[in-house]
């Protein structure tokens, strides 16, 4: 199986294209995916210009993804996301559009597997770019462009580093599998003199399959999420806007249905339980995302 799970570090957490984050696509396999995922953060009391680190107050981001498993225990995976932004202040109309958002090439390597009774550890590490390709020319109602936050794109060219690891048979149990996926994001200066905060992710699935058809075409994967996402401080035009970034704990499920051999429904949910406080730093709220995704052959 094959994942992606890092697709939308830059604003919230988003399930993956398969339950199992560590393992590669199979060689000469191929995947397309799509996920959608709804954003929500608290509207801001305030009034008159936009601030510099506003976030959306509701974002909804579509992925298209595409990947190749193009040799043993490596896969290639290409993502384009379609970006919506709406952003809410209080006794205001919103402010916000759609537009392409930037586009990221991940190499995903295996570098450890083991098998036993109990079932298999596994363990990868992935690297990439994140592309400028997004949008940076929205506007609101007087002409003037939207802070870099609000954006589709970033304008940067960043770099995305992954580590992922999953352990099947947790205690003795077969079907039960705790899976991790650590994923960052280190960002450079981009549109409108503005670097946004570097991202850090790490989500903690526990699943449990409570059925799987004889043949394995059919399977059901459902348990508990929990996930902590810390983002730092953005600067514009050179100066670090302090309390802009923090950290938010989030808990949630998440389920997987396998409709046939290759093929994945999922629907995943989280809260916000904890965050931190800072003056500029809007948390997370909820997000809920669902996708489709099926595997085929490319070549033997």
């Amino acid at each position: 199986m094959s994942c992606v799970s890092l697709l939308l570090i830059s604003a919230a957490p988003g399930q993956g294209a398969a339950p199992e984050t560590a393992p590669p696509l199979f060689p000469g396999g191929g995947l397309v995916s799509y996920n959608s995922v709804f954003t929500t953060r608290a509207a801001m009391p305030l009034s008159g210009s936009v601030p510099a680190t506003a976030r959306p107050t509701f974002a909804h981001e579509g992925d298209f993804n595409f990947t190749w498993g193009f040799y043993r225990n490596f896969d290639l995976t290409l993502l384009v996301p379609l970006i919506t932004n709406r952003f809410q202040m209080a006794g205001q109309p919103s402010l916000g559009g759609t537009g392409l958002g930037d586009a990221m090439f991940l190499v995903k390597y295996r570098f450890y597997r083991r098998d036993s009774a109990r079932g298999t550890t596994q363990a990868s590490v992935s690297l990439g770019p994140k592309i400028p390709t997004g949008r940076t020319d929205l506007q609101d109602r007087q002409g003037n462009l939207l802070p870099a936050t609000l954006q589709p794109g970033s304008g940067s060219t960043d770099l995305v580093l992954a580590a992922n690891w999953t352990y099947t048979g947790l205690f003795n149990l077969k079907r039960l599998v705790a899976d991790e996926d650590f994923h960052s994001l280190v960002r450079s200066h981009g549109t409108q003199a503005t670097r946004l905060g570097d991202n850090v992710e790490s989500r903690f699935w526990l699943s449990y399959r409570p059925y799987e058809s004889k043949n394995v075409a059919r399977e059901w994967f459902l348990g508990p999420v929990l996930t902590w996402l810390h983002s730092g401080d953005d600067r514009v035009a050179g100066v670090t806007l302090r309390g802009s970034g923090g950290d938010v704990l989030e808990a949630g499920a998440t389920t997987y249905f396998g409709l046939r051999p290759g093929m994945h429904l999922w629907l995943a949910m989280d809260w916000d339980v904890a965050h931190s406080g800072g003056a500029r730093f809007i948390p997370v709220r909820r997000h809920i995302s669902f996708g489709i995704t099926q595997q085929f052959r490319l070549h033997l």
